[in-house]
């Protein structure tokens, strides 16, 4: 295994780890890193069942957790879950270059928009964040039509 896929599932781990608090909470398990080469700069997980709030999903809590950047070049996004189109436009936005993605089988969202527009994209297809999701999917149904689910 090369050093760039060790280093990518070693993140994933840590957005995994992340996505299984909200999991804990009832809530959807996505989680999220930003790091800069081996630097973790945020992390986060969805918050929406524990918070209430509509737009606090994974990534999105990530990035408010890293704080106001001048720049995101050189970071790379890691998340357990492909982005759906709320997460999309906030990578677009903030022109984070590179986003790791540890699974797209639950929810496909479109990575090949992301691809189009000059964004890296590696697909690990962890099992692990699949079963998690499926875990999730199969335990809180409601939850999961209210988010994503049912589109």
């Amino acid at each position: 295994m090369g050093d760039d896929l060790r280093l990518d599932r070693e993140l994933m781990a840590l957005a995994l780890a992340q996505a299984r608090l909200s999991l804990e909470a009832g809530g959807v398990p996505v989680g999220a890193v930003l790091a800069a080469g081996r630097e973790v700069l945020a992390a986060g997980h969805n918050e929406r069942v524990k918070s209430g709030d509509p737009v606090a999903h994974g990534e999105i809590a990530c990035l408010r957790n890293a704080g106001r950047r001048s720049s995101y070049a050189g970071t790379t996004l890691y998340t357990t879950l492909s982005p759906c189109q709320m997460c999309t436009g906030a990578i677009l936005l903030f022109q984070i270059p590179r986003v790791v993605v540890g699974e797209a089988r639950t929810f496909a969202g479109d990575l090949d928009f992301l691809r189009d527009r000059g964004v890296e994209i590696v697909l690990l297809d962890d099992p692990e964040c699949v079963a998690a999701m499926q875990e999730f999917q199969a335990r809180y149904p409601e939850v999961w039509s209210e988010d994503i689910g049912g589109r």
